[in-house]
C-alpha cells in the first residue's frame, strides 16, 4: 500500500512538472515557420500603373476605327431628275447636260422624267434625296422662283438645295396676230389702249411664266386684256396662228420658227438685253418700258448638303460645256443662251429673281391653291 502511494506520487509530480522538451522543440521550430510568413512590401507605383493601363484601354475602345477609304465619286450611274415631260426646253437642256457630263465623269448620267405639280414633284423628290452626288435636279425657274411665289411648296428653293449652275436661259418673246395690223410694240400698246378689255392674250397655263410675264407687262404699260390659259405653249401658238387670240408672250423656241410666215409678228423680248439667238429683236425695256424684264432658265442643282467638291466639279464641267461651240449651237437651237455660272452666282440669281415673280403673281392675281 505504501509502495502504491509512492508510485502514484511520483507519477503525479511528473505530470504536474513542465516538460523541457516541448518548449525547446517549439522554440526551435516556430522561428523558422514564422520567419517564412513575412509581410510583402507594397509597391506604391502599382495602383498608378494599373489606372494608366485602364485609361489606355478605355481610350482605345472609344477611339474611332480608321476611316475606310471612300470610293472616288462617281463610281456608279447618276440620276438627273427632269421635272417636266419629254420634249420641252427643260427636258432638252437636261439631256444635253447629261450627255456632256457622262462623257467626262466616266459614268452614265440618266435623265429621268418625273412630272407633276408644275415641277414640284421632281423638286421635292430631289430635296429629300441623299446628298451624295447621285441624284440631281434639272432646276428651272418654274420650281425655284415662280412656283414658290404662287403656292405653298414642300421645299425651300435655297435651304433645301445646293445650286450648281444655270446652264441656259432665255427671255420670253411677244408674238401678236397679224390680224391686229401692228408692226411695233408702240403700235400694239396704242391699239390695246383703244380697246380696253376687248382683246385677249394666251398663256401656256395659269400661273406659268408666259402668263406672269404678260400680266406684268400689261400692268407696266397700263393695259387691260383678257387672259386665256391653255394647257401648254403648243396649243397657245396654234390659236395665235389662227387669230383666235391676239397675243402670246412665249418661249422663243415656240414663236421664232413662226416668224418666217405671215400670221405672227414678234415685237419684243422680255430680256434685260438683246439675245444673240434672237437676231435684232429689241427688248421691251429699250422700247420705252425701262425696268421690265423677265427670263426663264434651266440649270443643275443637288440636295442641300451636297459636298462642295462635287458641286464645284460639276460646275466646272458645265462651264467647259458652255465654252464648247457644239454645245452652244445645241442650246441655240432651243432658243436659249449658255450661262454656266458658279454655284454662288446661281444662288444669288434665285434670291434676286424671287421678288420679281412675287410682284408678277400679285398683279396677275394668279393662284394655284
Amino acid at each position: 500500500m505504501n509502495r502504491f502511494r509512492a508510485t502514484a506520487g511520483r507519477r503525479w509530480a511528473a505530470w504536474t512538472q513542465p516538460r523541457a522538451a516541448g518548449p525547446q522543440r517549439l522554440g526551435a521550430v516556430l522561428p523558422r515557420q514564422l520567419s517564412a510568413v513575412r509581410p510583402q512590401r507594397i509597391d506604391a507605383a502599382r495602383p498608378r500603373r494599373a489606372a494608366l493601363a485602364l485609361a489606355a484601354v478605355a481610350a482605345l475602345a472609344a477611339a474611332p476605327l480608321p476611316a475606310l477609304a471612300q470610293p472616288a465619286w462617281p463610281d456608279r450611274p447618276i440620276r438627273l431628275i427632269v421635272p417636266f415631260p419629254p420634249g420641252g426646253v427643260t427636258d432638252s437642256v437636261g439631256r444635253l447636260s447629261a450627255e456632256w457630263l457622262a462623257a467626262r465623269l466616266g459614268q452614265p448620267v440618266v435623265a429621268e422624267n418625273r412630272s407633276g405639280g408644275n415641277g414640284a414633284v421632281a423638286a421635292d423628290f430631289v430635296a429629300r434625296s441623299r446628298p451624295d452626288g447621285y441624284t440631281l435636279l434639272v432646276a428651272s425657274a418654274s420650281q425655284m422662283v415662280i412656283l414658290p411665289a404662287l403656292t405653298r411648296v414642300p421645299y425651300d428653293p435655297l435651304r433645301d438645295f445646293t445650286p450648281i449652275s444655270v446652264v441656259a436661259s432665255n427671255p420670253f418673246v411677244l408674238g401678236v396676230s397679224q390680224r391686229l395690223g401692228v408692226r411695233t410694240l408702240a403700235e400694239f400698246v396704242a391699239l390695246v389702249k383703244q380697246q380696253p378689255g376687248q382683246l385677249n392674250y394666251a398663256s401656256a397655263s395659269n400661273g406659268s411664266g408666259s402668263h406672269l410675264t404678260m400680266a406684268l407687262f400689261l400692268q407696266r404699260a397700263g393695259l387691260d386684256m383678257q387672259h386665256v390659259p391653255y394647257r401648254g405653249g403648243g396649243p397657245a401658238v396654234q390659236d395665235l396662228l389662227s387669230g383666235t387670240v391676239s397675243a402670246y408672250f412665249g418661249n422663243p423656241s415656240e414663236l421664232m420658227p413662226q416668224m418666217q410666215g405671215d400670221r405672227i409678228r414678234v415685237l419684243a423680248s422680255s430680256g434685260q438685253r438683246r439675245s444673240a439667238e434672237l437676231g435684232d429683236l429689241p427688248t421691251a425695256a429699250e422700247q420705252g418700258f425701262d425696268g421690265f424684264a423677265t427670263e426663264t432658265w434651266n440649270g443643275i442643282a443637288g440636295p442641300a448638303g451636297l459636298p462642295p467638291e462635287i458641286a464645284a466639279r460639276l460646275a466646272r464641267l458645265l462651264g467647259e460645256a458652255c465654252g464648247d461651240e457644239g454645245f452652244r449651237r445645241s442650246l441655240g437651237r432651243l432658243g436659249t443662251e449658255p450661262v454656266c455660272n458658279a454655284p454662288d452666282a446661281f444662288a444669288a440669281q434665285i434670291r434676286a429673281e424671287a421678288p420679281v415673280w412675287t410682284e408678277a403673281v400679285r398683279v396677275s392675281g394668279a393662284t394655284l391653291d
